[in-house]
């Protein structure tokens, strides 16, 4: 079982976790005997946030009860309020999620968060660019390890810029081995390409 954390906060952009959490919660592709996947949303408090489209989130659960370990998903939004010091512990728990072998997914801002504390120093990563991460994290000295992609994984990280959110989902969908490879695969090229061909192909994998 995986238990998925998503971290909500104020400007949260929508748009980003769409793929990722769409198919996590519904499991609509998984493939038989598929770990059980729970998704809870997390806050810095139980307060509702608004996100950047203007929708209102409640907090499932509060940073504290985030259970660190192996089996643990940590997925960290884009928004425009990561530099408020009340997101400190989300990116302390990252940095413990990490530790225990968990998998963390951060994409555009979230990045910066984790740019900030040091955590993309010794690690592959991306963002929405390297001028971006240098402009916005003072403390961030990982510029070596940089890639110049939508989306990558160095181990247990995965990062992603904001037009990166398909991608993005794919890497966590791979780690997590939810979906069978024919149906990654099938998914990923439908939603990328809009080819009424790979929808077809994707419902043919399911039946396997």
């Amino acid at each position: 079982m995986f238990n998925v954390y998503y971290y909500v906060l104020e400007t949260l952009s929508d748009w980003e976790l769409g793929y990722v959490t769409a198919e996590l919660h519904s499991g609509r592709y998984f493939k038989k005997q598929s770990p059980h996947v729970s998704v809870k949303t997390v806050g810095s408090t139980k307060d509702p946030i608004t996100t950047m489209g203007g929708l209102t989130v409640a907090p499932d659960i509060t940073v504290d009860e985030i259970i660190a370990e192996p089996s643990a998903v940590l997925l960290l939004p884009g928004a425009d309020t990561w530099d408020d010091q009340k997101h400190t512990p989300i990116i302390e728990k990252a940095v413990e999620l990490l530790e225990c072998g968990a998998i963390v997914a951060a994409i555009c801002g979230a990045t910066t968060a984790l740019a900030e504390a040091g955590v993309l120093d010794g690690r592959i990563h991306t963002s929405n660019s390297l001028e971006y991460l240098n402009m916005v994290s003072s403390n961030y000295n990982g510029q070596q390890y940089y890639k110049d992609v939508k989306a990558i994984a160095d181990g247990e990280l995965i990062t992603g810029s904001s037009a990166g959110g398909l991608l993005f989902a794919g890497i966590v969908l791979e780690k997590l081995d939810v979906f069978a490879e024919d149906t990654l695969e099938a998914w990923y090229n439908y939603f990328n390409t809009g080819d009424a061909t790979y929808f077809y192909t994707l419902l043919k994998t399911l039946d396997n």
